[in-house]
């Protein structure tokens, strides 16, 4: 498959930067990711989203990828499609193609019951204990009486390195300075570093799941509050994003002031560095 071919056929999407965008089936969600990988282009990130509607409609994985053409959106409805588990829909894995795609894809499952057929690693990312392992944040249900109980923490399978000489060593989730926590751990014979693991999520705080519970122009101010040092990169992230879907132009002034404030946000950061 040829990435410029596939582009002429899709939805071509308003925004700053040329996007392109497609429902898919299966197949072509597999083979879409090996030509992009092929072409040297990049998997920028992957979600999974609840598009129920009643009896109608489904869940859905998506995957955006840089190519040389600009960004290209896939949608993989879900549906009742599931070779693994009839309660939790399953895709195609990207792992083959794009190994970062292994905690997004632990992340989705996580967050909205999907999984990845073949994925060797199924542990949980973003779950460390605070809901049970079988109620999705993301999906549409019932409602609940608060937050459901916590489900027993329990000890994480780190990869384990064994031989002669061979110790784990810690590092973390709390760490010295203002940094944000993770666990590192170590697997060293003396001072040579064998294997690196890393476990993350600590600071999931279900920022995705309070967007669907807020209007559209009410959000802004959440997107504002996602990372302290980064407020006006993200909340101005946002407002781009719905200028794109109403297919809108700000007016010069908004974006000289947006800029301004964006560019004091940047030296500030650098100053926090020194």
């Amino acid at each position: 498959m040829l990435i410029a071919q596939f582009i002429e056929d899709l939805e071509h999407l308003p925004g700053p930067l040329p996007m392109h965008y497609r429902t898919v089936r299966a197949d072509t969600w597999r083979r879409v990711a090996q030509a992009v990988s092929e072409a040297g282009g990049r998997l920028l990130s992957l979600w999974g989203s609840d598009r129920t509607r009643g009896a109608s409609g489904s869940l859905v994985i998506s995957a955006a990828y840089v190519v040389r053409e600009g960004l290209l959106w896939l949608d993989l409805p879900l549906g009742e499609r599931s070779v693994i588990d009839p309660q939790h829909p399953s895709y195609p894995d990207l792992v083959p193609f794009f190994p970062c795609a292994a905690h997004l894809q632990r992340a989705a499952a996580d967050l909205l019951g999907v999984v990845a057929e073949g994925a060797t690693d199924r542990r949980a990312w973003l779950n460390h204990g605070a809901w049970p392992a079988n109620w999705h944040p993301l999906r549409r249900q019932d409602p609940h009486p608060g937050l459901p109980a916590a489900q027993e923490v329990t000890d994480y399978a780190f990869v384990r390195v064994a031989g002669d000489g061979v110790h784990e060593i810690p590092v973390g989730p709390v760490h010295a300075g203002i940094i944000e926590p993770g666990h590192f751990r170590f697997s060293v014979v003396g001072e040579k570093v064998l294997r690196l693991e890393q476990r993350l999520g600590y600071k999931h705080k279900g920022i995705e799941k309070r967007f669907t519970e807020l209007p559209p122009l009410a959000a802004n101010r959440l997107a504002g509050r996602i990372s302290g040092d980064s407020t006006v990169a993200y909340a101005w992230s946002y407002c781009m994003a719905l200028e794109s879907l109403a297919s809108c132009e700000i007016p010069e002034r908004a974006c000289w002031l947006r800029a301004l404030l964006l560019e004091r946000e940047r030296v500030a950061n650098h100053l926090g560095d020194l």
